[in-house]
C-alpha cells in the first residue's frame, strides 16, 4: 500500500487548484441511498454485475447503431467487410455465457476482498475526484503492461490456436467482440484488471469508476470506427480503434490494451506502421491522380 499512499499524497498536494466535481450532489444522494437500503454483499455482488452489463451495452450501443447510418461508414476502418446478424448473435451468445458463467463468479469475490483489506463503502470516505482519476490511471498503466505481456504470449504459435485464436474469429472487430473470449483468456488477460485494483483501491468507487474506464477503452478499439474529434485521443500514447483494429486484420503485432509505449519500445508496431505508409502512399497516389 506504500505505492498507493505515494500516490494519493502527491495528488492531494494539487488539492487547492482543483475545481470541485459538478455531479457531486445527485451523487452523492444515489451513494448514500444505496449503501442505507443495501447491504455490502449485495452492493459487491450484485451492484457490480448490474454496472457492468449497464455499461457494456450502453457503451455499445452507438457503434451498433453505426452499422445502419451510410454517412458513419466513411469512418469505418474496414469498411468493405460489413457487420452481419449471424456474427453479433455469435458474439451476444459468447459473451453472455462469460458475463455470467465466468466473470460473475469472480465477481462475487469482490465482497470479500473489501472485508480482507478493509475497503470502505461508506459515501464519506470516499477519495476526491481528481485521487479517483489518478488511481484509475495507474490501474490502466498496470492493466496495459499485463495485457501486453500475455496477450504477446498467447499469440505464441504453441498456445495461439488453443486459446487465443477464439478472439480472433472477427478479423473486423465491432464494440461487442471486445469481450468475445476463450473462457481461459477471460480469466488470464482479466487478472491484469484485478492487478491496479491490489495496488491502488482504497474505495468500492474505484472498482466501479475502473469498470467503467476500462470498458469505454476497450469496446472503443473494437468498435470498429475511426471517428473524428474522439476525445479519447487526447490522451498521449493512446492506442485507439485503429491502433487496435490493425491488430485483428494483421493477426500479429500491437498487443497493447490501452497504450502504445510497449510495442513501440519492443517494435512490435513496425508491420502497423510500415502498413500505415503504405496506405498513406496509395492515397496520395489517388489524390495526384
Amino acid at each position: 500500500m506504500e505505492v498507493n499512499d505515494s500516490v494519493v499524497t502527491t495528488v492531494r498536494l494539487m488539492a487547492d487548484y482543483m475545481p470541485d466535481n459538478p455531479l457531486s450532489g445527485p451523487f452523492e444522494a444515489g451513494w448514500r441511498y444505496m449503501t442505507a437500503h443495501y447491504t455490502e454483499f449485495q452492493i459487491a455482488t450484485w451492484g457490480s454485475l448490474i454496472v457492468h452489463e449497464l455499461l457494456y451495452f450502453l457503451i455499445c450501443l452507438p457503434g451498433f447503431i453505426f452499422q445502419f447510418l451510410p454517412f458513419m461508414q466513411k469512418y469505418k476502418i474496414q469498411n468493405d467487410k460489413p457487420e452481419t446478424w449471424a456474427g453479433q448473435i455469435q458474439c451476444l451468445k459468447v459473451i453472455m455465457f462469460n458475463h455470467f458463467f465466468i466473470q460473475l463468479p469472480l465477481m462475487c469475490g469482490t465482497y470479500h476482498f473489501t472485508q480482507w483489506f478493509g475497503i470502505p463503502y461508506d459515501y464519506d470516505s470516499m477519495p476526491p475526484w481528481y485521487v479517483l482519476c489518478m488511481q484509475v490511471f495507474c490501474c490502466a498503466v498496470v492493466e496495459d503492461l499485463w495485457h501486453y505481456v500475455l496477450h504477446r504470449i498467447m499469440h505464441h504459435r504453441r498456445y495461439y490456436k488453443y486459446v487465443h485464436k477464439v478472439h480472433h474469429h472477427f478479423q473486423v472487430p465491432f464494440g461487442a467482440t471486445a469481450e468475445y473470449a476463450h473462457p481461459v483468456e477471460t480469466v488470464v488477460l482479466g487478472t491484469g484488471f484485478f492487478l491496479g485494483i491490489l495496488m491502488f483501491c482504497t474505495h468500492m468507487v474505484q472498482m466501479w469508476a475502473w469498470v467503467a474506464v476500462r470498458l469505454i477503452e476497450t469496446i472503443d478499439v473494437h468498435s470498429g470506427y475511426d471517428l473524428p474529434y474522439h476525445p479519447l485521443h487526447l490522451i498521449p500514447f493512446y492506442g485507439g480503434a485503429r491502433f487496435h483494429d490493425f491488430h485483428h486484420m494483421n493477426f500479429t503485432g500491437n498487443y497493447s490494451s490501452t497504450f502504445t509505449w510497449w510495442d513501440k519500445l519492443f517494435g512490435t508496431d513496425q508491420q502497423y506502421k510500415d502498413y500505415q505508409k503504405k496506405v498513406a502512399a496509395k492515397e496520395g497516389g489517388k489524390k495526384q491522380e
